[in-house]
């Protein structure tokens, strides 16, 4: 997920669809995953009562300790990434190899 800011759930279901192509997405799954980071700290929200179209609704953002988790785990996603592309080399140069004997 990209954090751009302070977000509703709704829109970070969006940005979920749109950024990282999860296409059906249930909303209890958000909501449920938004209310544990939050337990641990990661995440903090607040209301919004601004919004006079609709009852209040909490808008969500990384914390200090969110961010440095979230640094970490990129760190790791770009590894993992190195690795699986390693790999994925190596066995297309082993199929290369194949098809020329």
């Amino acid at each position: 997920m990209v954090h751009m800011g302070p977000s509703h759930g709704y829109d970070l279901m969006e940005r979920l669809k749109q950024d990282a192509g999860v296409e059906d997405i249930d909303p209890s799954l958000i909501y449920r995953a938004l209310h544990a980071l939050e337990a641990e700290g990661l995440i903090q929200s607040v209301w919004d009562d601004k919004d006079s179209q609709g009852p209040p609704r909490r808008i969500y953002s990384i914390t200090g300790d969110g961010e440095e988790i979230l640094t970490q785990y990129m760190e790791k996603l770009k590894t993992s990434r190195k690795q699986i592309d390693h790999l994925i080399e190596v066995y297309e140069n082993s199929s290369d190899q194949k098809k020329e004997e």
